[in-house]
């Protein structure tokens, strides 16, 4: 592919759902978390937690403490998570999505500038591009709990942007979420979504759904 074959100077990505496949590990993580815990959450109600931000996240496991009869402050429920999460560590590698690395490479090599955008606290992101040898490969990663709110806030994709010293109408970003879509969107983003369609809602406010990211390379083009 020639450098002029692709219509964006930068690719902003988002991280769980698109580099790796974490959400349904984390969902079955939590689901089996409250499962243990003798409460009862239904999985629809679990899936909000896909594309949240991490603010988001730690106020619904109050609420979901709270079912079972326990009111714990915001560190104190995400506390009792966290023990439960490090007893149920992802192998990260192996979920490393199909292509992105090649992709990733093909687009650099076409001159395009690629970052990253992700809700999770950055020390998790560290952790994901370490496990998967990306911790290089992007020029500009940035985590939502940078900001007061993240998405579907846009600030992250504003905040990413100012940086690359870029306008929006230049950039792609890549996402599979609700609250990513809406917040790439919202910055001015053209927004491609990696297809998914284990968690019960739509991805139609895209401006295009991709079934793996190598296909991220043909699709821009068509557009």
């Amino acid at each position: 592919m020639a450098q002029t074959d692709f219509p964006f100077a930068a690719v902003i990505f988002d991280m769980d759902g698109v580099i790796v496949d974490t959400e349904k590990f984390y969902l079955d993580t939590l689901a089996r978390l409250f499962e243990a815990e003798g409460i009862e959450v239904p999985f629809e109600d679990l899936c909000v937690t896909v594309g949240a931000s991490y603010k988001d996240f730690k106020r619904n496991l109050v609420r979901w403490f709270e079912l079972g009869g326990e009111h714990l402050a915001e560190e104190e429920a995400l506390a009792r998570y966290n023990v439960w999460e490090e007893r149920n560590q992802p192998d990260f590698a192996a979920l490393l999505n199909h292509g992105v690395v090649e992709t990733i490479a093909e687009l650099k090599r076409c001159g395009v500038r690629v970052a990253l955008a992700s809700s999770s606290p950055m020390s998790n992101i560290l952790l994901v591009l370490e496990a998967c040898g990306l911790s290089d490969a992007f020029e500009l990663v940035t985590s939502g709990e940078q900001f007061h709110e993240s998405k579907p806030n846009p600030e992250i994709y504003l905040h990413t942007l100012e940086n690359l010293g870029l306008p929006a109408g230049d950039c792609c970003c890549v996402e599979d979420s609700v609250p990513g879509i809406t917040a790439g969107k919202a910055a001015g983003l053209t927004v491609f979504a990696k297809r998914e369609d284990r968690f019960g809602f739509t991805q139609e406010a895209a401006d295009r759904i991709i079934d793996a990211i190598p296909d991220l390379l043909e699709a821009a083009s068509e557009l």
